[in-house]
Formats: structure tokens, sequence, C-alpha cells
């Protein structure tokens, strides 16, 4: 068989069919995109992938039945879960996307994992208000602390968007009893960019094993569990805001978090009280009770724009509820 054919007087070359014939295609289509970042992005998804196949030789089997996975997970992401951010946190990418985006100068305080069930629309909530106040089975605690600068200077109306699982280690959009939203609420920083914070004690709790990410934890031995901890994102004008966590040093899971969130900057002490502090008397806590100290230090934004975390999160709920 002649390595080429005649076509009206001119030879023509039959097409190579190896794999990296296929990747070198594959990467010459994609050449001419015209956005700089998109076409870096592209090609680099394009080469690793191919590779990725390549050297694990994928069967078509196992990619179907990987087909099969991301069709899962995307039936069951809505305006109360994301399936995919939970794959992104289990595989450790969300970790690296963090680390990346997000450097931090001395005494800034670290970023950590968004994590898949914030919710949009929480309460404003006065200094005190009570974030767990249907939850009758958790200790009492109070969080409280200063929003500051790099120089150590107060920062005030600052922002404190906040949420944390029930006692019960469910979040409010995972608990069919409960109705609207719970365990969560926005506190505003004063003149001295003080905030404080009534709710219980965090617990550890297995991120949801129902689905895919579940299964494939299943499969590969490892746990479901997260450290006990408080989500926060704080923001104030002219600052880079922050999504961080704060956890509680003495949990079992602080070295082995299912999505690698952990940083030692991030653990703090909840002090348990046999009797109310004066401060929590007034807020009419009775009884054994914990308080923690956290200070949030922010860096100034940069003349790069930032993604703003919680615009991101209101284009995915708008995704989810026109699935569902």
């Amino acid at each position: 068989m002649p390595d080429g054919l005649k076509t009206g007087g001119q030879e023509k070359l039959r097409r190579s069919t190896s794999e990296d014939d296929i990747t070198a295609a594959v990467l010459a289509r994609f050449s001419a995109t015209p956005d700089p970042r998109l076409k870096q992005i592209i090609l680099g998804l394009i080469k690793h992938l191919h590779a990725f196949v390549k050297e694990v030789e994928l069967t078509e089997a196992e990619w179907f039945q990987a087909i099969e996975i991301l069709t899962e997970a995307g039936k069951m992401c809505s305006d109360k879960r994301q399936e995919f951010i939970l794959f992104s946190d289990t595989l450790g990418a969300s970790m690296v996307v963090d680390l990346i985006g997000h450097r931090k100068p001395e005494g800034a305080t670290e970023s950590t994992v968004f994590g898949p069930f914030h919710r949009l629309g929480s309460p404003d909530m006065p200094p005190g208000g009570n974030i767990a106040h249907r939850d009758t089975v958790g200790v009492p605690t109070l969080v409280a602390g200063r929003v500051l600068d790099l120089d150590g200077k107060p920062i005030a109306g600052a922002l404190l968007d906040v949420w944390q699982t029930q006692s019960n280690g469910l979040y409010d959009s995972q608990d069919a009893g409960v109705a609207g939203l719970h365990m969560r609420g926005k506190f505003t920083t004063d003149t001295e960019g003080r905030y404080l914070i009534r709710t219980v004690r965090p617990v550890n709790y297995p991120i949801p094993s129902d689905g895919p990410v579940g299964a494939m934890l299943k499969a590969t031995g490892r746990h479901p569990w997260r450290p006990a901890h408080i989500h926060f994102v704080v923001m104030a004008d002219g600052y880079e805001a922050v999504t961080t966590h704060i956890f509680d040093r003495t949990d079992e899971y602080l070295e082995s978090d299912a999505v690698f969130a952990v940083k030692d900057s991030l653990i703090c002490d909840f002090v348990r009280h046999a009797t109310p502090t004066p401060e929590a008397a007034t807020l009419g806590i009775s009884g054994p009770m914990l308080t923690a100290e956290f200070d949030f230090v922010l860096k100034p934004a940069g003349a790069a724009a930032q993604v703003d975390v919680l615009d991101a999160q209101r284009r995915l709920a708008a995704l989810g509820a026109r699935a569902n």
C-alpha cells in the first residue's frame, strides 16, 4: 500500500493516528484562540488531560464511567449543594487554587476553602446576635475579636458573613426539618473593629457521602470527616476580602481534614466556662458556655481586580436553581 494517495495529480499524505498525533492535532486546532489567558488554560488542559489518559492507559469502560460520574454530579447540584465543589475540595484542587490566588503578606489572615454550603440572604445581626437560635442542643459559645489592617489598626464597618453546621452536624440546607436559613448571619464591626457572635460550639461532621464524591472516598479508603470549624468571609472597603475558617484546637480530624483546608494559623482555643461570663449573661446565656477569640487581619486591595466569591456564589446558585 503506498504511503500517499494521488489526488488530482497531487499527493495527499495519510493522516497519522497515533496518540501523540491526536494530541498535536487538537493543540493545533486551539492554537489560534484569541484571548491569551484562555489560550494558556485550554492548551495546558489539553496537554495534561491527554498525558493523563496516556499515562494510565484509560479504557473505554473507564471513560464511560467517568462520564457517568460527572453526569451524576451535575444532577446533584442545586442552589443548596455543589457536588463539583465537593470534588474539587476532596481532590485538593480547591486548596491549590487558594494557595496560588491568595498569597498573603506576613501577618494577614490566611484563607481556606469556600466550601459548598454557603447560602445567600443571611440576616444582618447586631453585636452578640444569635445565629444558633434554633439549636437547643449545642453548648452556647461566644466568638469575639477584631478586624485589623496590617499595621494593627482597627477596621470599622467591616462585614463578616458567618455560617456553620448545627450541633447535629448538618447545615440547614441538608436538614429536612429546618425551614429557611439557620446558623448563618452577617455582622459588622464597630468603631474599634470589634465583632461579637453568639453561636454554639462547632462540631466535626462528614461531608455528604450520598453522591459521586462519597463513592470516590469509599472506593479509595478515605474518610469523609471535617474538623469542627466556623466559616467566615470577611470584607471591608479598600481591603482584599478573605474567605476562611476558624478551627477548634481539640478536634481529632485536624490532621486528616477531608478537604485539606486546615492551616495552623486558623486553629484557636474554645475555652470552657462553668458559669456565664458577664458579657454572656447580658445576652441571656445561662449555665456552662465557651468563648473563642480570633482577630482577622486584612491586606489592602491590590490594583488587580479580585474575584468576588459571593458574586461567584450568586451565579452558582442561579445555575443550581435553573437545573432544579
